[in-house]
């Protein structure tokens, strides 16, 4: 079989039908970046880092998501991380578990770090560290609260 070339004739009928199925592309806005703290901080001080760290300060809410599911964990975290923040505490303690460790671990272990990065939570966070050992280590997390 002969390969056939396009003529001239088809090519501009081929580039008008083009024109018209492309989509177009609108200039975006430009947005300011959601306000943080400090410019490449965490929004807490080596101190306060220091004694979370150690295990020195003692969290004033905790949440524990043994035995739920996805959806369920999602909405309990957005809702306790709200009422702790409109009750002023700023040290709160997730606990999600270790998970199977013949499984690498838990769902809600991988999950939860996730979330806190999504625009709904970051905006209540300073900053997010695993836990002390003595409240949970690597079954649970530290998330400090904005102001």
């Amino acid at each position: 079989m002969k390969k056939r070339l396009t003529s001239e004739e088809e090519k501009k009928l081929f580039r008008k039908a083009i024109e018209h199925t492309r989509p177009k592309l609108v200039a975006a806005k430009a947005r300011k970046p959601p306000a943080k703290g400090k410019p490449g901080g965490s929004g807490i001080d080596g101190n306060t880092r220091k004694k979370m760290r150690s295990g020195a300060l003692e969290p004033a809410a905790r949440l524990d998501m043994h035995g739920f599911t996805q959806e369920e964990a999602h909405k309990a975290l957005l809702s306790f991380l709200r009422g702790s923040h409109r009750r002023g505490a700023r040290l709160t303690l997730v606990i999600t578990g270790k998970g199977n460790p013949a499984k690498e671990g838990g769902v809600l272990k991988e999950m939860v770090p996730r979330w806190l990065h999504q625009p709904e939570f970051s905006a209540l966070i300073a900053t997010v560290e695993r836990a002390h050992i003595r409240h949970g280590g690597a079954g649970a997390l530290y998330v400090y609260l904005r102001k």
